[in-house]
């Protein structure tokens, strides 16, 4: 997603969360996956296979985490996107994380790429501890956009001309320092549930190559997007257009994909319901 500014609070802001499905197709086609390495670094780090995608959109994650051996149930509070997560073969149940109803299910982890920030970082947190087996773990990650420094520029310029209305600009600064706050927000709500182990960062560096009609099939999925105008939308991927064809045609993008994570602590009701030293 675009660079999300500290205000307001991405998570009070429902028609963006919420406007993703308006093209699934194209956000199932046209989004980033992410490094293999972070998919088996949180498999290997949690206790078992059973995992909750939160914010499973078309399936993009969950995918990944299925051909490295796990059991995948979505939650997903956009019906278009959890129709196609369904044809992509999927089980997925249509709800807010924070409204969502487990029916006494149990995973050992739980994850959401690129969504948590549109959700309550404490409440999410605290129905995360619901759901979570002992040991279980919480992890959520976003792909942060790491362009070089003449691409952010030339994407910048583009903005400031077409939409200089703007409260911000996506490519004004580097994409890592708008994130910084969401990872902070992310582990404050497993600090402030206190069921949690404390909070650690992971980061993964890769790269995709796009060509111009790569790019521009993607822009439209990004937050807010999909609410411009069209014709104001269509101009702007016309001047993006022009940016990457003064590139060449195409360039690389290098990414940053961050995971914010914690297992989930050991109660005494843990303890005594395996035997431990509080039965």
């Amino acid at each position: 997603m675009t660079s999300p500014r500290s205000e307001p609070v991405p998570h009070q802001h429902r028609e963006v969360a919420e406007s993703f499905g308006s093209d699934a197709e194209r956000y199932e086609r046209a989004r980033p996956s992410y490094p293999e390495a972070l998919v088996e670094r949180i498999v290997a780090a949690s206790p078992g296979w059973d995992v909750l995608d939160v914010g499973m959109g078309t399936g993009i994650a969950a995918r990944q985490f299925q051909t490295a051996g796990c059991r995948v149930l979505g939650v997903e509070v956009d019906a278009r996107m959890a129709d196609l997560a369904r044809r992509n073969g999927f089980e997925v149940e249509v709800a807010s994380f924070e409204a969502w109803d487990p029916a006494g299910r149990t995973f050992e982890a739980v994850i959401a790429g690129q969504t948590w920030h549109w959700i309550d970082p404490v409440a999410g947190a605290a129905k995360a501890t619901e759901v979570l087996r002992p040991r279980g773990r919480l992890a959520v990650f976003w792909n942060v956009f790491q362009p070089s420094p003449d691409v952010r520029e030339a994407f910048a310029a583009v903005y400031r001309q077409v939409r200089p209305d703007l409260p911000f600009n996506p490519w004004a600064r580097p994409a890592l320092d708008g994130y910084s706050a969401l990872f902070t927000k992310a582990a404050d709500g497993m600090r402030e549930v206190g069921a949690f182990d404390a909070p650690e960062q992971w980061r993964f560096e890769w790269e995709r190559s796009y060509t111009r009609e790569e790019w521009l099939d993607q822009v439209p999925t990004r937050g807010g997007h999909a609410l411009l105008p069209p014709a104001q939308l269509e101009e702007l991927l016309a001047g993006l257009g022009a940016a990457v064809d003064a590139a060449g045609g195409g360039f690389t993008m290098g990414y940053i994909a961050v995971v914010v994570t914690a297992a989930r602590t050991i109660s005494a009701h843990d303890a005594r319901s395996r035997g431990g030293p509080d039965s």
